[in-house]
């Protein structure tokens, strides 16, 4: 990937920080999109680019403004001269109980999840086709097997599956559109599982031991540097729960 410009929706933290370093470390440069994480995102690039000058930089973005998707796809190509690839990583992740969904929690999750990224690779698509470029989205194990109390970002996560499959028709042949999706992998910030949760989740999978943000990079790096022939696909990265279910 020397030379390529790959932008990572949502990477100053968690998962997006990992899938980051790791094309990073592939010789690509980054635009890391971040919505409020400045701090992290800023101490990012400045890692990267302490390893490869000039390498790596930061875009901020409300992602479920239609309207400045366009802007940052500009952006990373006026920074970096070209757009290879983009991974939709970018999230949010809350319970939504049947009879307190709102039509906020609507926007934030099918805007984050399922929104953004149909509107972003759009934008994007020229620059990808240009290039024969790919797009990775990152899913969820639980599109295909719901969660409890979780039932719009599970319907979210769907649909993003769904599009992934619809965009690798949409934009082939020049443009591979590929997805990974994690299973326990980091528990979310909120506390929203307690141990008891989080060992039943872990005794379910195969490996009886929950992934690292490197297995699921790893799977992003597979996909947009050594996966030529793969589009349309999705690789779940859970230490075979669904496998369990």
């Amino acid at each position: 990937m020397s030379g390529k410009t790959i932008l990572v929706t949502g990477a100053a933290k968690r998962l997006g920080s990992a899938i980051a370093r790791e094309l990073h470390a592939t010789g690509a440069n980054l635009m890391l999109h971040y919505r409020q994480a400045s701090a992290a995102a800023e101490a990012l690039a400045g890692e990267l680019n302490a390893i490869r000058p000039a390498s790596a930089a930061c875009r901020q973005a409300d992602l479920l403004d239609i309207l400045a998707l366009p802007l940052l796809i500009a952006d990373t190509v006026a920074r970096f001269g070209r757009l290879d690839a983009l991974v939709n990583n970018a999230s949010s992740f809350f319970p939504t109980p049947l009879g307190a969904i709102d039509l906020s929690s609507w926007d934030d999750l099918v805007g984050s999840n399922l929104k953004a990224p149909l509107f972003l690779t759009q934008a994007a698509a020229p620059q990808l086709i240009a290039a024969r470029g790919a797009v990775v989205n990152i899913t969820d194990i639980h599109a295909e097997r719901p969660l409890a109390g979780y039932p719009l970002y599970c319907a979210a996560k769907a649909g993003l599956l769904g599009l992934t499959r619809a965009l690798a028709i949409e934009l082939a042949p020049q443009v591979r559109v590929n997805a990974v999706a994690p299973g326990p992998i980091l528990w979310p910030d909120s506390g929203a599982f307690d141990d008891a949760a989080r060992h039943d989740i872990v005794a379910h999978t195969l490996l009886q031991r929950a992934g690292s943000p490197r297995d699921v990079a790893g799977a992003v790096r597979y996909l947009l540097t050594e996966a030529d022939y793969i589009t349309g696909q999705v690789i779940n990265v859970d230490g075979g729960r669904t496998a369990h279910l």
